[in-house]
């Protein structure tokens, strides 16, 4: 074993694939940028705290100041005077990326890799293979991730005669939907989509790896040198881009940590600078008040910006915790063209429009599509109606294409941009960027819309099945509220992470805030105008907890029932009543993977508020990792 590095248990020898001599070499030689993802991350909470306690919004950045950790002053990035990153002839044109991991829990490596196999057989033209949000964490699951991806970058022969079988899966959905086969040649059709990873953000740390005095390794630094040193010769080989997603970034500083470690693998592999092409995903609030400063720190690394839902509305309700005034609505209201999230998304736009010092322009991908063509015929038609309604929006104001969370919607939406028949928009003309007072209030501007018993029932139940998805190994799961079970005119819809914590984000605010609902509930005996208290919360917990341990196993399964099932909704109950406001639902599942003992749970959940809660140090290490 690596002198500096401990790997916990025999999975040095049962994943060599992923851990070779030149992944660990690689590993060693970055493992002291841990130190700075830890100060970032300290001074990330810091503020958080700073602002919650002298009631502060975000703001924007003094424009004579200079970004941290490099040499670039705020008002010049602003203005584009940067070197930024050249768009690579396979990014150039990415009308529909999907999203989904590339492994499956518990399962035989011909069974896991059908997921790599359903996504390169999609006809997607880039699919962002996810080692966060949507990536199981139990077990070793996000080595299984890493090693399906390089065995089928390589070609590898069980991942041939798994696309093969897939190609023939897929072709028959295509006849029963379409009426038509969706893959001609299923060897050429392989070669079709862009391979892209998601690393894990900076808040996260990684389960397996110990550094040299026993902290754990930064999981955005293991993510990045694990994906890229097994399998940049073969994608080069292939004519491809070395393409990650970069998540949760809050500031400038924060990317130019990402750029650091970057630069610091390419010298290692003796790559040029800039090799290694990044998207970020915009999901921060804080991130849009340094837009044009997080282009110029990722240098030319930057190929374009994500804008998508569930993680945005989360950050919101989030920075703005302290805020008595400020309370969400109902989630199905917070549409991306609801107030706040319309002003982000315009943002966005102009960011990537803003032409750095050689005239180049970025790229910008737009949200995720979750609905799934499965259920009634009616139910299908109108999810499908409502998600091209989604593309065609978001195509007339100036992505360059959008996400789906399911291969079958590729064939449902692409046609959007098939249509309009442009590789990109890039440099399309819009406003310029602005800072004003009117820009920062639009940013958290509410608007009014329902805030309903209904609305809180969907938020508890899908808050608690995502939890309980979690501890099960899916971290993107097909999920509806449980009232809807067994109705298959309301669609199941793909959630991943953020769709928990974004849902216990909107309850926490409503039980602390004393929001007032806006209709009557005859079950509930509620009146328009009564406040959500926590009694009414914990009331519709029960509810909502009962209807779960009552389900089909086809939507609660059976095993998870007296396991995971429990724990997930002490972490709800504890998360929404506690009055300190956690960051992250996350941190509170991460503690307890591979944990089905609910009173093991409780403690963990107990040790994690109270550290918070001192002195805002979030418990992010596998607990069940001691090394000896």
């Amino acid at each position: 074993m690596s002198s500096k590095l401990h790997i916990r248990d025999d999975l040095k020898e049962s994943y060599s694939d992923v851990y070779t001599p030149e992944a660990l070499e690689a590993l060693e030689k970055l493992a002291h940028f841990n130190k700075n993802q830890k100060e970032v991350m300290a001074k990330r909470y810091k503020r958080r705290a700073e602002r919650a306690k002298n009631k502060q919004r975000i703001t924007f950045l003094d424009p004579n100041d200079t970004i941290p950790r490099t040499k670039i002053k705020v008002q010049d990035a602003r203005d584009g005077k940067f070197e930024g990153g050249i768009i690579p002839h396979d990014l150039e044109r990415q009308w529909i990326q999907g999203t989904g991991p590339a492994a499956k829990p518990n399962a035989p490596v011909e069974n896991s890799i059908r997921n790599v196999a359903y996504a390169l057989l999609s006809g997607a033209d880039g699919w962002m293979f996810d080692g966060e949000d949507a990536l199981g964490q139990i077990s070793s699951m996000s080595l299984d991730n890493i090693r399906n991806l390089k065995l089928a970058i390589h070609k590898d022969d069980v991942f041939l005669n798994t696309s093969e079988k897939i190609a023939a899966n897929m072709n028959k959905w295509g006849n029963e939907f379409f009426g038509r086969d969706i893959i001609d040649n299923w060897q050429k059709q392989l070669d079709f989509t862009t391979i892209i990873f998601r690393c894990r953000g900076l808040h996260l740390d990684d389960r397996h790896i110990r550094g040299e005095n026993g902290v754990q390794l930064s999981a955005s630094v293991v993510d990045m040198v694990l994906f890229v040193v097994n399998n940049y010769k073969e994608l080069q080989k292939n004519n491809s881009s070395i393409v990650l997603y970069l998540p949760k970034i809050q500031t400038a500083e924060e990317a130019a940590v990402w750029n650091e470690i970057m630069a610091a693998l390419e010298g290692h592999l003796g790559l040029a600078v800039g090799t290694i092409k990044v998207y970020v995903l915009i999901e921060q609030l804080e991130e849009t008040y340094q837009l044009m400063e997080i282009r110029a720190a990722l240098g030319k690394h930057f190929v374009g910006y994500n804008t998508g839902r569930w993680d945005y509305i989360n950050s919101v309700a989030d920075a703005m915790a302290w805020d008595g005034d400020f309370i969400n609505p109902n989630i199905e209201s917070i549409t991306m063209t609801y107030s706040y999230m319309n002003n982000y998304e315009d943002r966005v736009r102009r960011a990537v429009n803003t032409p750095d010092i050689n005239g180049n322009f970025a790229l910008w991908q737009g949200g995720m599509e979750p609905n799934i063509p499965v259920g009634t015929e009616e139910g299908v038609e109108a999810g499908m109606k409502k998600a091209v309604g989604g593309a065609e929006r978001e195509q007339r104001e100036g992505a360059s294409g959008k996400w789906v969370a399911h291969w079958k919607m590729v064939h449902i939406v692409r046609p959007v941009w098939e249509k309009a028949g442009e590789k990109n928009q890039l440099g399309r003309k819009f406003p310029p960027l602005t800072y004003t007072e009117a820009d920062d209030e639009g940013l958290t501007h509410l608007e009014p819309a329902p805030r309903t018993i209904r609305g809180a029932r969907n938020l508890l139940s899908v808050g608690i099945q995502y939890g309980n998805a979690f501890g099960q190994g899916f971290q993107a799961a097909a999920l509806k509220p449980a009232d809807f079970f067994g109705d298959d005119n309301i669609l199941y819809l793909m959630e991943d992470a953020a769709t928990g914590e974004i849902r216990l984000s909107i309850l926490w605010e409503w039980v602390h805030k004393g929001a007032k609902l806006t209709e009557d509930d005859p079950e509930t005996d509620v009146k328009a105008g009564d406040v959500f208290t926590a009694e009414l919360f914990e009331k519709l917990l029960e509810q909502e907890y009962q209807k779960l341990r009552n389900a089909r196993d086809k939507d609660v399964f059976d095993i998870s029932k007296d396991t995971t099932l429990p724990i997930a909704k002490e972490i709800v109950r504890t998360y929404v009543l506690e009055e300190t406001k956690i960051p992250w639902y996350i941190d509170l599942l991460n503690i307890n993977l591979n944990n089905e003992d609910l009173e093991k749970a409780k403690e963990r959940i107990g040790m994690y508020i109270e550290a918070f809660k001192k002195d805002g140090s979030r418990i992010t290490e596998n607990l069940d990792f001691v090394i000896s």
